[in-house]
C-alpha cells in the first residue's frame, strides 16, 4: 500500500511540476511570441497588382530596412524601386500642412499608372506621385462610402425599388400596387400596365430586366414568405445603463421561404410569358436572372430545396417554352456555395459547368441550344478549385486545380491551362509547394507565389506557358528561426476507408523536448464548405503556436467530410455533422503518436469555434474514450437552430431525425469529460440560444461543465479574455496545475 502510494506521488510530482509546463514562464513565451516573431520574415511580395494594361506590376515587401515597394516590367525583365515611402510621406505632409502616415495609406486603393506615377488615397483625397521628378499632384476628392457595413443575413424587401430605365433610356419599367408598369421616362402620363394580378401576398418583385432591344421586360412574381426574426439581448450598451433588444432577418432550416416566377412581357403584343411553376417547384432560391443579348429568351438558376437538383432553366420570350439548359442532380448534396461555376459562350450557344458527377469537381462544355454534354473538359481524380480565365477566342481555360500531381500533398493548388475540348492541357505551376497566381489583363505572363506551411514564399514571374522569365524573391526567414521558432510538421495517415490519405499538421513548443510527454489539444474546424489546414506559409497559423507554448503539442487535420477532394471523401458529412471526420481524426493522432510517443494520448484536448465549436463539443459526447477536454466557442450545437443555408446544405431538407440524431443539445447526457463553452451574446452568425439551450440541457442532465457569456461580443472565440479563459482551462485539466494568477502575467 505505501509503495503504491509513494509511486502515485512521485508520478503527481513529476506530472504537474518536473516538466515545467504551464508556468509563469510558459504563459510569458506564449504571450510574448507574436510580437517575437513578427516582421521576421523578410522579401515577400505582399499586394501584388498590375496596371491596366497588364505591362507592369508592383508588390510590397518587408525589408531589414523597413517596407519596400517594387516595380517589375516584365518586358525589360528587370525590377526597380517604385517609390520611398518617407519620401512620399513627407511630400504629402507639405501639402496637408500636417504630419502624415503613410501605413494610413490602404494598399487597394493604390493604382500603378505607368513606369514612375501611381495613384493613392489619403485622407478621402486621390493622390498622384511621379517619382522621376518627385511631384505630388492632388487629383480629386473622393466621398467616403458608409463604412457601417450590413448584416450579412438581411432580407431585402424587393416589393420595393427604384424605377429601371430602358435600353435607350426613353422608358421606365416600375413597380406600382404590386404590379409592373411601363411608361416613356419624359411623359408619366404614357403609363401602361403590365401585370393585373399582383397582391401584396404575391407581389411582383422590383428588380425588372429590360431585353436588350428593349421591346420586352423581364420580372418575377413572388409568393411571400414570413422571415424569421433572432432577437438578442445587449446587456452592457455603451451609450446607455439600461439593455437592449436587437433583432436581425434569420432564415432557419425548415422555415418557409419566398418563391420567385419569371415572367417576360412583351410591350408589342401585350403578352405576358408565364415560366411553367412546375419545373420550379419548392425552391431554395431562384438566381441570376439574365437576358441573352439577342432578347429571344431569359435564363435563370434553379436551386430546389435540399440541394439534390441544380439547374440553369430558359424562358423563351417568342413561343413561351420553359426547358433546361443544364439539369445538375445528385444522390446526396449538390455542393452549390462552394463549386458552382458557369460560364455561358457566344449568346449561350455553349456553356462552361463545373460538376462533381464523375466523384470528382471538373468541367464539362455544353451545347446550349440541346442541352446536352458536348465533352467533359477537365476528367481524372483531382479536382479543379476555381476557374481564372476563359479565352473563347483561343477556346482555352486557365484554371486552379489541387490533387492532379499524386506525388504533393493533394491540397496544393496549381494552374493549369486546357482547351475547351479537354485536350492539351499543360500545367504552368510545378514546384512542390501551394501556388498563388497574379494574372496580368491580357494573362500573357503571371507573378506567382508559392509556398507551404514548413517552406517559405518564393515568387516568379511566369510566361503565358508557365515558363520562368525572371526570379522575384526568395524569402529570407534567418530573422525568424533565430527567435527560436521552428516550422510545423506536415503529417499523414490512411483514413477509415483505407484509401484516402488524412492531412494534417503537428506544431511543438519552441523549447520542444523529446524526453518529456506533451498532452495533445487538435484545433477542429470542420465545416463541409472546405478544407482548412494551412497550405501556404504561416509563422503561428490561428494562434496555434502560442498554445503550444504552454506545454502542449497542438495540432490541426482536414478529415473526411470537408472539402476539396472526391465526391465520395465529402459525402460523409451528408446528413451527419457530428461525424466532423473523428474516425480519421483519431486514425491520425494514433499514428502520429506510434512515430512520436511523447504525444499523450490519454491527455487530449480539442477547441474551435462556430462549426468547430460544434465539433469540439461532440467530441465529448461522441467519442469520450479519446477527447478528455474541450474548449467551444459560438458553436452551433444543433442545426435546426441556425442559419438555414449553411444547414440545409450539409443536412438536408425536409428536417429530418438526422437533424437530432447530430444535436449536441439531444445528446447533452452523453458528456463526459471537461467542458468549457464561450458565446458572444451579440452573435448573429450563430444564433447564441443554441449555447444557451446546451447549457440548459447539460444542467438538466446534472452535467458539470462551464459558461462564458460576453457582452456585447459578436461571432468569435471570445477575444482575448476567452482565449485566457481557453488556455487556463487546458493548463488544469491536461497538464494538471492552477494555472498562474492572471495578475502575474
Amino acid at each position: 500500500m505505501f509503495k503504491k502510494s509513494l509511486n502515485t506521488c512521485l508520478c503527481l510530482l513529476v506530472f504537474s511540476g518536473g516538466f515545467a509546463q504551464g508556468t509563469i514562464e510558459d504563459y510569458a513565451r506564449a504571450k510574448e511570441l507574436p510580437h517575437k516573431i513578427a516582421d521576421k520574415l523578410f522579401d515577400v511580395p505582399l499586394h501584388v497588382q498590375w496596371n491596366e494594361e497588364g505591362t507592369l506590376c508592383w508588390y510590397e515587401k518587408n525589408t531589414l530596412s523597413g517596407k519596400t515597394y517594387v516595380l517589375v516590367n516584365p518586358a525589360s525583365k528587370s525590377k526597380s524601386v517604385l517609390f520611398q515611402a518617407k519620401i512620399v510621406e513627407q511630400a504629402l505632409s507639405k501639402q496637408l500642412g500636417k504630419t502624415a502616415k503613410w501605413d494610413a495609406v490602404s494598399t487597394r486603393d493604390m493604382k500603378l499608372i505607368d513606369t514612375t506615377r501611381f495613384e493613392f488615397v489619403y485622407d478621402s483625397v486621390r493622390w498622384i506621385w511621379d517619382n522621376e521628378v518627385r511631384e505630388l499632384t492632388k487629383r480629386d476628392s473622393i466621398k467616403k462610402g458608409d463604412r457601417r457595413g450590413g448584416y450579412w443575413g438581411h432580407r431585402f424587401d424587393d416589393s420595393k425599388g427604384e424605377p429601371v430605365e430602358s435600353p435607350d433610356k426613353t422608358k421606365i419599367a416600375y413597380l406600382k400596387n404590386n404590379n409592373i408598369y411601363v411608361a416613356d421616362r419624359s411623359n408619366p402620363t404614357t403609363e401602361r400596365q403590365l401585370t393585373f394580378d399582383g397582391s401584396p401576398g404575391e407581389f411582383y418583385a422590383a428588380n425588372i430586366v429590360w431585353s436588350p432591344d428593349g421591346k420586352k421586360v423581364a420580372g418575377m412574381k413572388v409568393r411571400k414568405a414570413a422571415i424569421r426574426q433572432l432577437t438578442l439581448l445587449e446587456s452592457s450598451p455603451t451609450d446607455q445603463l439600461q439593455p437592449k433588444l436587437q433583432t436581425r432577418d434569420y432564415v432557419k432550416p425548415g422555415d418557409a421561404l419566398p418563391q420567385y416566377y419569371p415572367v417576360i412581357a412583351n410591350l408589342e403584343s401585350s403578352k405576358l410569358i408565364e415560366v411553367d411553376k412546375k419545373m420550379l417547384d419548392n425552391q431554395f432560391s431562384l438566381s441570376r436572372l439574365e437576358w441573352r443579348q439577342d432578347s429571344r429568351a431569359i435564363t435563370f438558376e434553379f436551386n430546389k430545396r435540399g440541394h439534390q437538383q441544380y439547374a440553369v432553366l430558359e424562358l423563351d420570350a417568342a413561343q413561351g417554352n420553359t426547358r433546361a439548359v443544364i439539369n445538375e442532380t445528385n444522390k446526396t448534396f449538390i455542393d452549390y456555395s462552394g463549386k458552382r461555376y458557369r460560364y455561358d459562350i457566344d449568346d449561350g450557344k455553349e456553356v462552361i459547368w463545373a460538376s462533381e458527377r464523375d466523384g470528382w469537381n471538373h468541367l464539362y462544355l455544353y451545347n446550349g441550344e440541346t442541352g446536352r454534354v458536348t465533352n467533359q473538359i477537365t476528367k481524372g481524380d483531382w479536382v479543379v478549385r476555381n476557374v481564372v480565365h476563359v479565352d473563347e477566342q483561343k477556346r482555352e481555360i486557365i484554371f486552379e486545380a489541387s490533387g492532379k500531381n499524386t506525388k504533393q500533398d493533394p491540397y496544393f493548388i496549381h494552374y493549369y491551362k486546357i482547351g475547351f475540348d479537354g485536350k492539351n492541357l499543360r500545367e504552368l505551376t510545378e514546384e512542390d509547394a501551394s501556388h498563388k497566381a497574379y494574372f496580368n489583363t491580357s494573362h500573357s505572363c503571371f507573378v506567382d507565389v508559392y509556398s507551404r506551411i514548413d517552406q517559405t514564399p518564393t515568387a516568379v514571374l511566369r510566361d503565358a506557358a508557365g515558363r520562368v522569365m525572371m526570379e522575384l524573391e526568395k524569402s529570407d526567414d534567418g530573422a525568424l528561426k533565430a527567435t527560436g521558432w521552428k516550422a510545423p510538421e506536415v503529417f499523414t495517415a490512411t483514413g477509415r476507408d483505407g484509401v484516402h490519405a488524412i492531412w494534417g499538421i503537428i506544431i511543438r513548443p519552441t523549447n520542444f523536448d523529446p524526453h518529456k510527454q506533451y498532452p495533445v489539444i487538435e484545433y477542429i474546424y470542420a465545416g463541409p464548405h472546405s478544407s482548412f489546414v494551412p497550405k501556404t506559409f504561416i509563422p503561428n497559423p490561428s494562434g496555434m503556436q502560442e498554445l503550444a507554448e504552454l506545454g502542449f503539442i497542438v495540432v490541426q487535420i482536414d478529415g473526411m467530410g470537408t472539402s476539396n477532394r472526391s465526391k465520395a471523401f465529402h459525402d460523409v458529412c451528408w446528413k451527419n455533422l457530428k461525424d466532423a471526420g473523428f474516425p480519421d481524426r483519431i486514425l491520425w493522432l494514433k499514428e502520429a503518436a506510434k512515430k512520436y510517443p511523447y504525444m499523450d494520448l490519454e491527455r487530449v484536448g480539442i477547441y474551435g469555434t462556430s462549426a468547430g465549436g460544434q465539433s469540439s463539443t461532440a467530441a465529448l459526447l461522441f467519442h469520450p474514450e479519446f477527447y478528455k477536454v474541450a474548449v467551444s466557442s459560438c458553436g452551433c450545437h444543433d442545426n435546426r437552430m441556425d442559419k438555414i443555408w449553411w444547414n440545409e446544405q450539409w443536412m438536408g431538407w425536409p428536417i429530418g431525425p438526422e437533424y437530432a440524431e447530430c444535436s449536441n443539445i439531444e445528446n447533452a447526457g452523453k458528456l463526459e469529460g471537461k467542458l468549457l463553452l464561450i458565446v458572444g451574446e451579440l452573435d448573429d452568425n450563430v444564433d447564441p440560444s443554441s449555447t444557451y439551450q446546451l447549457t440548459n440541457a447539460l444542467i438538466k442532465a446534472n452535467k458539470d461543465h462551464e459558461l462564458i457569456m460576453v457582452p456585447g461580443m459578436g461571432h468569435s472565440s471570445g477575444g482575448e479574455y476567452g482565449e485566457r479563459k481557453r488556455r487556463d482551462f487546458f493548463v488544469k485539466h491536461l497538464i494538471g496545475i492552477t494555472p498562474p494568477d492572471w495578475r502575474m502575467n
